[in-house]
Order: C-alpha cells, then sequence, then structure tokens
C-alpha cells in the first residue's frame, strides 16, 4: 500500500478568494491528471496569510465560508482529498486551520496550538488556540503540524504519539536573510525526535511588506533529504508516502516535481535582490497598479530602485524623472540619463529654472511666515539666507510634490529610494524624498544597495559604473556630501545592524564593532529621534530580522536615555 501526495507552493493574495480559488483548482487538476490522492496547500492558502484584521470581521467569515463550500465541491466526484489550510469559525472563536476535505465534504480539522506573537506576526490578536487533531487519509495517519507549531517539540510529538506516518507542515514563514538554515534545522529536531518524515510546505509571494520565499523541502524519518522546491518560485511536486513491509518504517519514494522551473536555492546579494524584486512586483500587481514612476537623482539607491523595478515589471512600466535644482552637478545629470538609457525607461527631465522658481516660492513664503528667525538687520524675504537644512528640506518636498503629481495625474504608484542606513538615522525628508506608495530598499542598508548594483549589472540589468563609484550625496546644498553627517557607511551600518538589528546597548556595539563609545551613542541618539517619521513612511519589503514597521514598535514619545 502506498498513499500518492502532491503539495504545492503556491501565491495567493490576502483576501482574493476567487484568485486563491483559482490557484486552488488548477493544483488540483494537474494533481488528479498525475493520479494524486491527496492535495496540500500552505499555511492559510485560501484567505492568503496574514490576513490580520479582516479576520475580525463577520463578512469576511462568510466569504471564506463560501469559498470553502466551492473547495468541498471539487472533491465531489471521488477525486483527491485536499488538506487546505483556511480561517477556521467555531461559533464566535477563530482559529488557523486546516480542513481534511473528501467526498464534497469536510471528514476532520485540525487548529493550529502555537501562535506567534512576535516580529510581523500577531495571531494571539485573530485567532484561538487549538489540540492537534489527526487526520486519516485512504487509510494512512497524516500528521499536520501548522507553522509555528514546528518550532515547539510537543505538536508533533502528540501527532507521532496519535500513530501518524508523516507530518505535513504548511507554512507562512516569511523570507529573512539566511532563515532557511533555521528553518530546516528547525525540522531536522522535530525529524529526530519522532523518527517519521516531514513535509515542510511554505507560501511564495510578496504581502505588503513581508515576501515569502518558499524553499518547501521534506526529510525522510532518518534525517536525509528528500527533496526541495525553488526559492522565489511557485512549484509543486509530486511523492509517494510507502512504508517499508519488514520495519514498519514510513518513507518518502517516487519524487517528480510537476511544474516547471528549476530547483534553485540563490544565497547571498542575489537571494536578497530576487526576494525584492518579487516583493515589488507583487505590491504593484496585487495593488492593481499598471506602472511605477521615480525621481532619478544619478545616485545609487534611485539607480537600484529603477534596476529592481525593470526587472519586477519590465522597462514599459517604469518612468523615472529627474528634476535638477541649483546644486546638482552636471555628473548627476549625466548618470541619470545614462542609467535611463542603459535600462530602457521613459526619462523625463524638469528645466532647471523652472524647479528653482518653485522653490524660491516655497522658501519666500515660508520666510514670509517667520520673521522672527530672520538674521538681525534683514527686513523682508531672506531666501538665501535661511537656514541651511530649511532651505535643504523645501528643496527635497518640492521634488516630493512634483512627484506625487505626475503620481497623480498618470495613476503610476510611486516609489520612494530611501534606504536602511538612512531611516534609521532620520537622513530623509518627510513629505519629500520619502514621498512615495512604496519603498523596495527600506529594509536594505546602503553598503548592501551597492552590492545589489552590482549583482544587477553583472546579470544584465547595468547600473552605470559611474554612479557605483561616486562619493553618496543628496546634492540638498553646494558640495555636500553623505559623510559630512554621518560616519562612512561600512561604519554606519555595522553599528545600525548592532543597535538595531540585535537590540545590543550602545557600549556592546561600541565594544563589537571597535568604535568609539560617543559614535555609537549619536548614531542611536538618531536613531531614537527619527521614530516619527518612520511611522510616516512608505511600506518596504522585509529582508532583514527586524525591519522598521511590523518588527521594531518603538514609543516616539520617549524618554528612556540609555546614554
Amino acid at each position: 500500500m502506498s498513499l500518492k501526495i502532491a503539495a504545492f507552493q503556491g501565491n495567493p493574495t490576502v483576501g482574493d478568494f476567487e484568485k486563491n480559488l483559482g490557484e486552488i483548482q488548477a493544483a488540483y487538476e494537474r494533481a488528479k491528471a498525475g493520479g494524486a490522492e491527496v492535495v496540500v496547500f500552505p499555511e492559510m492558502f485560501l484567505t492568503g496569510y496574514p490576513p490580520e484584521d479582516l479576520v475580525l470581521r463577520r463578512s469576511f467569515w462568510g466569504a471564506a465560508d463560501g469559498a470553502l463550500q466551492k473547495v468541498k465541491a471539487l472533491t465531489a466526484d471521488g477525486g483527491p482529498d485536499i488538506l487546505l489550510p483556511t480561517l477556521g469559525v467555531v461559533g464566535d472563536k477563530t482559529y488557523n486551520a486546516v480542513y481534511h476535505i473528501s467526498a464534497g465534504g469536510i471528514q476532520n480539522q485540525t487548529f493550529k496550538k502555537h501562535l506567534p506573537n512576535y516580529g510581523v506576526f500577531d495571531e494571539l490578536r485573530h485567532f484561538e488556540s487549538g489540540e492537534p487533531v489527526l487526520f486519516t487519509v485512504r487509510g494512512y495517519k497524516i500528521g499536520v503540524a501548522i507553522c509555528e507549531d514546528i518550532w515547539h517539540p510537543d505538536v508533533c510529538q502528540r501527532l507521532t504519539q496519535l500513530g501518524a506516518q508523516i507530518i505535513i507542515s504548511p507554512n507562512g514563514s516569511p523570507y529573512e536573510q539566511d532563515k532557511d538554515t533555521v528553518r530546516k534545522q528547525i525540522a531536522s529536531a522535530r525529524v529526530r525526535e519522532t523518527g517519521i518524515p516531514l513535509v515542510y510546505l511554505n507560501l511564495v509571494g510578496g504581502q505588503d511588506e513581508i515576501v515569502f520565499d518558499g524553499r518547501s523541502f521534506a526529510f525522510q524519518g532518518d534525517g536525509s533529504g528528500a527533496f526541495m522546491l525553488p526559492a522565489w518560485q511557485e512549484a509543486g511536486v509530486m511523492f509517494t508516502l510507502a512504508v517499508n513491509p519488514q520495519t514498519k518504517q514510513p518513507y518518502i519514494t517516487d519524487i517528480t516535481m510537476v511544474t516547471e522551473g528549476v530547483v534553485s536555492n540563490p544565497v547571498g546579494v542575489e537571494d536578497t535582490t530576487l526576494g525584492l524584486i518579487l516583493g515589488l512586483r507583487d505590491y504593484v500587481e496585487k495593488n492593481h497598479f499598471k506602472t511605477v514612476v521615480l525621481g532619478l537623482s544619478g545616485g545609487i539607491d534611485s539607480a537600484v530602485v529603477a534596476g529592481l523595478a525593470v526587472r519586477a515589471l519590465g522597462a514599459d512600466r517604469v518612468r523615472a524623472v529627474m528634476i535638477p535644482s541649483e546644486h546638482t552637478s552636471r555628473e548627476s545629470i549625466e548618470l541619470a540619463k545614462e542609467c535611463a538609457e542603459e535600462l530602457g525607461i521613459r526619462y523625463d527631465f524638469v528645466d532647471r529654472r523652472n524647479f528653482k522658481e518653485v522653490v524660491e516660492s516655497l522658501s519666500r513664503s515660508v520666510a514670509g511666515l517667520c520673521p522672527e528667525s530672520a538674521p538681525e538687520g534683514v527686513r523682508g524675504p531672506y531666501v538665501q539666507l535661511m537656514p541651511s537644512v530649511a532651505l535643504e528640506n523645501i528643496h527635497a518636498r518640492a521634488r516630493g510634490v512634483i512627484l506625487m503629481g505626475v503620481s497623480n495625474e498618470t495613476g503610476a504608484m510611486l516609489l520612494t529610494t530611501g534606504n536602511k542606513s538612512e531611516m534609521s538615522v532620520g537622513y530623509a525628508t518627510l513629505y519629500g524624498d520619502m514621498s512615495g506608495g512604496f519603498n523596495p530598499l527600506k529594509d536594505v542598508y546602503k553598503t548592501q544597495v551597492f552590492a545589489i548594483a552590482r549583482w544587477l549589472t553583472t546579470t544584465g540589468t547595468t547600473i552605470p559604473y559611474g554612479i557605483i563609484v561616486r562619493p553618496p550625496t543628496a546634492e540638498l546644498s553646494a558640495g555636500q556630501q553623505d559623510t559630512d553627517t554621518l560616519p562612512p557607511y561600512p561604519v554606519l551600518d555595522v553599528i545600525l545592524t548592532g543597535l538595531v538589528d540585535h537590540e545590543r546597548s550602545i557600549q556592546e556595539v561600541a565594544n563589537e564593532t571597535d568604535q568609539e563609545h560617543e559614535l555609537v551613542e549619536s548614531i542611536a541618539r538618531k536613531a531614537m529621534i527619527a521614530e516619527y517619521k518612520r511611522r510616516q513612511a512608505a511600506p518596504g519589503i522585509k529582508i532583514t530580522k527586524r525591519n522598521f514597521g511590523r518588527d521594531r514598535r518603538y514609543p516616539i514619545t520617549n524618554g528612556f536615555e540609555e546614554w
């Protein structure tokens, strides 16, 4: 005897039941044609994950149940069973559930026990906890441990005690750099404890600020690898669960990929960049934008965002606008144009004189409203004598107004281009360069931006060499460079990684990085002060352990002084 199982890592959209049903039906028909007896999907596939506060709406419950009835109907003619992860509702309680569907009806159900309430997860807000239930599928005993449930030993141990011959773990595990290694370590520990095969089945695709990387895999009961699905691609596999007649030991055999694509497991900058591309593509397309626009400055950040957008959407869907000020160098203008030409995107140029008029008009208005701040002996508007930071911010905000105007007029979504290093220390202007609907680099440190630029260039999306090697500058004042107010980015980024990603103390970071305590303290102070800006920033893709947004929730009003 044996049981043929089909497993699919797909890309659902939260709340789009019609789309998600379509993916389920297509996978089901493919599995049926291949002779599968049961089909399995990743966590909350029917609803999309994470549904967040949609779970609090009874209308969402009704829509989820209506979609569930349609999935049940797929099995009415005696086709394969389905193990369907979706929203479970019992009375007034909601659960992260998996239903065993067969012959047009629900045969059994199990609910997630361990509800994560850290990082990007708020499941204690939305779900009740359940206890593990064993499924009997065509004579075989299948244990289902939903995502977080395999990070703790008790659920898999209980399912094994109940007689499980295999553990299937539907997951919605967001991408983080190097997280795949951790997942395999956790799954391997569960296999060592239970001695039975385990299938880890993960989502693919972007959902707001998180992106799922797929990389589903399976271990045999002896701990050896059985199969792996590719990163960043929708994919499927069929395999057979068999039992050794002498030892009674279950094992996975007859493994066949049922979707096209090369099984790949990229690492390092390639892995991160592919995640940014997929996250950007899904954010744009799932929110029904046809095109994007961005300000192209001749600097590294905007060039990389343009390159990512071209890879995600195609050059014909990307538009760049260069808005030079009196401080913008000829080099920047030439590099921006070269970048647009290399990428093959539409490139528009705002006349420098027109922009100067806008800046001076805004400056006169501000100066006229604040006569008390005029230098002694000066009467009337004093544009050229305004405090430098205020004038720099007016430049940035004037650009933001123009770019948002293009966005409003054309329907293109405005991409903002600030990186994590800048966002950490507040080196960004509210309603200026922070304007936009999405920021692909929000969780990418500056040193990584340069690495991404090089990777894009070596893989056919050319970022001009002059952009990669020039010193970073916002060009908001004459001769300005980022190092005027910040340490060099290799130094800054290692400090920020300790302070932000690992929550180290100032002294710990100073010791670990061999930097002066005063420097680390000044960076920490800047990071705390800038919290109010980050609360108003566009969403962006999480790639590190702690991104700004769902991961890191510091108070804006904060009297704690570590220093």
